[in-house]
């Protein structure tokens, strides 16, 4: 039997001629990034658990969240990376670049076979040019750095085809908005996503990243293009490797096979909350916004500037609607400027900031305020992530029709006089954390009461929000566990230290960030079990020898809230001990039992 892409990239980034669904083998990173709210942890993982640099030449500091330094935390952060450049000689691609995954693409680090990682949670965008990225927390980060390699458990493909003609007016966003409207945020979780198609095969490297940066929004590791000649011939101007494309055996064995007829594409909205909740854009039309955003790693290349630029050329953004534009890297900024797009943008009445990741992390434009309602190009859009308001997702000539409009419509349909606002229509509405080697054996049966929190999707932004991004030590994280998931606001105030949680599918889907799981450490929470895990949370929970385990069905249990559970970590009993009922999780593996009696990855 052959291998698929992402088997076959791993396997030659392993002692392993071969590699099949399932297998956890350490994998060589061709390229090891950290940003700029994530790398001030790594640094100090590094310093704390005197590690070393593997390969200086391959390490890089990308400072994309905050490329403004308007926040003091993230200025402090931001010092704390360039220092330990400095020392290591580690390259720092600094506020002045732009996002960090488009910059490995561009500047050469990845190529087509090649392997990144990234505290960044769409590091799988690398998939567009037929590599493999992952975001990863900051100790997986700061293990590859001394490392030079972590471990990966290979995950099923599927393979995708996208049959048909595309319609005229379906972009890439389009497309990516139309297959969660099919997939959803859970269908193709924890899969490596093969695409194929007359279609695909025409896409430029700007499309291709598009929907490869929303393969985190889908569930999947990741969204991989076969190359085509256009991605092949990009990277070798950029790159020094001496790479090789990969495709997948004629015979390479999948999980699954989906065929998508993309003649019956629509344009196509996020409604705000959830990305996969996905809509055509006429069940909305009409609705008034009052800001609008066109950037983030999904939306901001130079292809996207154009489409702005076509909409936006001798028109005015609508009056009360602020219009922020944000290209990806400084190369695009200046493009826009040589080709006079920025003209075009700023005539229009939009703001133009410098390249990087905007509203997404919170550290620069593309914000909103209680009770705004905003359409933008970013690829997430759960409550809270880029503000109090409301945020739509949609292509670039979309939003900035809408800009134009003061409402959501197309391109093809802004009015010659835009809806104007009425008074009256709105109304408003630390210190380094070393965590001391634990010398004991740790327990591998668990008992506890239980919390049942029956929900689905729960994402790292409803268990720790951003604004709590900038804190450092894990004794301040615990107040604020689920503070932002609706019903759980006292959560943190409510938990007792032993305390279990059991949820849904798909728990910890979103950013990168470690504090999700710290903060229950901090709580002192034993576990969490859940049907599902999202992939990077699932990381960052067994290498801070947390407790996950998953299950697939518990009814057995006749469960109720407080009730006291006991769990075995080794084989996966599980018993209510209120009623003596019993029934199976998932045990650990040999890996996250042997981090787990180690006490942590690190």
């Amino acid at each position: 039997m052959g291998m698929t892409i992402i088997e076959k990239i791993l396997s030659n980034h392993s002692d392993k001629d071969k590699l099949k669904p399932g297998d956890i083998t350490d994998v060589i990173i061709d390229a090891r990034v950290a940003r700029d709210f994530g790398g001030a942890n790594v640094v100090k993982n590094i310093q704390a658990y005197n590690l070393g640099i593997d390969d200086p030449g391959k390490t890089l500091f990308t400072f994309d969240c905050n490329p403004t330094g308007s926040d003091q935390k993230y200025a402090v952060n931001q010092q704390i990376c360039r220092i330990f450049a400095r020392n290591e000689g580690i390259r720092v691609y600094d506020i002045n670049a732009g996002i960090g995954t488009h910059l490995l693409i561009d500047e050469g680090y990845v190529y087509p076979g090649a392997t990144a990682i990234s505290t960044d949670s769409h590091a799988n965008i690398l998939g567009a040019v037929g590599a493999f990225g992952q975001g990863m927390g900051d100790k997986d980060i700061a293990a590859a750095w001394d490392k030079g390699k972590v471990w990966f458990k290979v995950p099923p493909s599927v393979k995708l085809i996208l049959n048909g003609t595309l319609p005229g007016n379906i972009y890439a966003k389009d497309i990516v908005l139309n297959l969660l409207n099919r997939f959803g945020a859970n269908t193709l979780l924890g899969y490596s996503v093969e695409l194929y198609g007359d279609c695909v095969e025409n896409m430029g490297i700007g499309d291709r990243i598009t929907i490869s940066s929303m393969a985190t929004e889908m569930g999947a590791i990741i969204i991989l293009f076969p190359p085509n000649n256009e991605v092949i011939s990009y990277c070798t101007e950029r790159t020094s490797a001496d790479f090789e494309s990969l495709y997948a055996d004629q015979d390479a064995e999948y999980e699954k096979t989906y065929e998508v007829d993309v003649s019956e594409f629509k344009p196509m909205l996020s409604k705000p909350g959830k990305p996969h909740d996905t809509i055509n854009i006429d069940d909305e039309k009409g609705t008034k916004i009052d800001s609008a955003f066109i950037g983030s790693c999904t939306n901001g290349r130079i292809d996207d500037m154009w489409a702005a630029a076509r909409v936006l050329k001798n028109r005015k953004v609508a009056p009360g609607v602020v219009l922020k534009i944000v290209p990806s890297t400084d190369k695009v900024w200046k493009q826009c400027l040589n080709e006079g797009i920025i003209d075009i943008f700023k005539n229009a009445g939009a703001l133009v900031s410098n390249a990087g990741c905007a509203g997404c992390a919170a550290g620069q434009v593309g914000q909103n305020g209680p009770g705004e309602i905003t359409i933008s190009t970013g690829n997430r859009n759960f409550p809270g992530k880029q503000g109090k308001g409301s945020v739509y997702l949609a292509s670039p000539a979309v939003v900035a029709a809408s800009a134009v409009a003061g409402y959501i419509t197309h391109e093809n349909d802004i009015p010659d006089q835009p809806a104007l606002f009425t008074p009256g229509e709105k109304k408003q509405e630390a210190e380094i954390y070393r965590q001391e080697k634990d010398t004991g054996k740790r327990p591998e049966v668990l008992k506890g009461r239980c919390w049942l929190i029956k929900k689905d999707n729960i994402d790292t932004d409803m268990i720790f929000h951003n604004r709590y991004l900038s804190i450092t030590d894990i004794n301040e994280m615990g107040q604020y566990a689920f503070d932002n998931l609706q019903g759980y606001e006292e959560f943190a105030r409510k938990a007792r230290k032993g305390d279990i949680i059991i949820t849904g599918k798909n728990f910890g889907s979103g950013s990168s960030r470690q504090q999700a799981v710290d903060c229950f450490v901090s709580l002192g929470v034993q576990a969490v079990i859940a049907e599902s895990f999202g992939a990077i949370y699932e990381r960052n929970a067994i290498n801070a020898a947390f407790p996950v385990l998953t299950y697939e069905n518990m009814d057995n249990l006749n469960l109720k809230n407080d009730d006291t559970i006991e769990l075995n970590l080794v084989n996966g009993d599980i018993k209510n001990l209120r009623t003596g009922d019993s029934d199976q999780l998932h045990p650990f593996s040999e890996v996250q039992m042997k981090i787990y009696h180690d006490g942590g990855l690190l």
